[in-house]
């Protein structure tokens, strides 16, 4: 019941969030842990903790595939509509897993190849102007976008044993809250829209690598429940300050009528 109803129900806060102060909050708040992090928690439930510890480090670095999927969605969006655009960013993230799998990193290289990702990916988005108008809610939108996280975390956590750690914890990185939510920002607000919901992304995935990379670390020195607090700890304060450099520079938006 919990892989049914949790991950769903954080999809849908984060969506009422968007639509409420706007697509750069939405991706800001979209890279918080909210599918991979319940999927590796059912992952260590399963298969054990130091079993879940290498999914994390799998997990990290698969914010590489994440904005490879960003980077080509935002500029296939600059040229092409939604049905275009999402298999182009598809492809930039299948190409990222194969080298990711073969590359196989440890903690450390794949925390220092994730930070110089982060820091480098927001000179390459386009630049464009958000429009003005207000978006249009797709009906059943919501639905959908549950329905596919539900989708994810049962997939994931049962092919664990089988996909093994490292790419259980790459394909719990799957984008499946970018893909719901680039697909219906794209198609009722435009490609502004969703190049600004991608940046937003960006700058959340700081919080995401911070919680991947003390839980692969807390799963080896002490018990689940510990190594998963401390996670959640680390990424909510890292989290916070990335809020704060938002509303310093100006990325967030004025509250929306729901």
């Amino acid at each position: 019941m919990l892989k049914l109803l949790l991950v769903p129900a954080l999809i849908a806060g984060v969506t009422l969030a968007g639509r409420r102060w706007g697509p750069a909050v939405a991706g800001w708040l979209s890279a918080f842990p909210i599918v991979a992090g319940p999927i590796l928690w059912f992952i260590a439930l399963e298969q054990g903790a130091a079993f879940a510890a290498q999914a994390a480090v799998g997990t990290l670095s698969a914010v590489l595939g994440m904005l490879a999927f960003g980077l080509g969605y935002a500029w296939a969006a600059t040229r092409f509509a939604w049905p275009l655009s999402l298999p182009l960013a598809y492809a930039g993230y299948a190409v990222a897993v194969v080298l990711l799998e073969w590359w196989n990193a440890s903690l450390p290289a794949a925390a220092a190849g994730v930070l110089l990702g982060l820091w480098f990916a927001p000179r390459f988005y386009p630049r464009l102007e958000a429009a003005a108008a207000a978006a249009v809610k797709p009906p059943r939108d919501m639905l959908l976008r549950m329905g596919l996280g539900a989708l994810l975390v049962l997939g994931v956590t049962y092919s664990a044993a089988r996909l093994g750690p490292s790419l259980s914890g790459i394909l719990a990185m799957f984008p499946v809250m970018g893909t719901v939510l680039v697909l219906f920002t794209h198609r009722s607000a435009g490609a502004a829209a969703t190049v600004q919901l991608l940046r937003g992304m960006v700058l959340g995935f700081y919080s995401f690598s911070t919680f991947c990379a003390v839980l692969a670390w807390a799963l080896t020195a002490a018990g689940i429940g510990i190594a998963f607090l401390w996670a959640l700890a680390a990424a909510g304060l890292v989290q916070l300050l990335s809020r704060l450099w938002m509303s310093r520079h100006g990325l967030a938006v004025a509250r929306r009528t729901p």
